[in-house]
């Protein structure tokens, strides 16, 4: 992903809000099988890390998208953008001149 295409997909996460929270627990399997499951669907997905969530978030982006195989596009505080193209059908289209 180069830095237009990053820009841009953080200009579409500006707005969205997150789907899905990371407590204390941490990272479980089931957690990252929802999260799987939410990047398939929706290519674009917000996280929040709670406050009693011990863990830091920019390792916690960087491993689920090692376990999703998909890319952090942002990590500012306790939220996480994550954005995996789906090969079959996708919802998201790049401007021409990302590209």
């Amino acid at each position: 992903m180069n830095t237009k295409e990053r820009a841009y997909l953080k200009g579409l996460a500006q707005t969205m809000d997150p789907i899905l929270s990371l407590g204390k627990s941490s990272l479980t399997p089931e957690f990252t099988e929802a999260v799987n499951e939410a990047i398939t669907k929706r290519e674009l997905i917000k996280i929040n890390v709670l406050k009693n969530c011990l863990d830091d978030p920019n390792v916690l982006a960087q491993t689920l998208a090692e376990r999703t195989h998909s890319e952090v596009v942002q990590v500012i505080g306790r939220k996480i953008v994550l954005f995996r193209k789906n090969q079959e059908k996708s919802k998201i289209e790049f401007p021409r001149n990302t590209r």
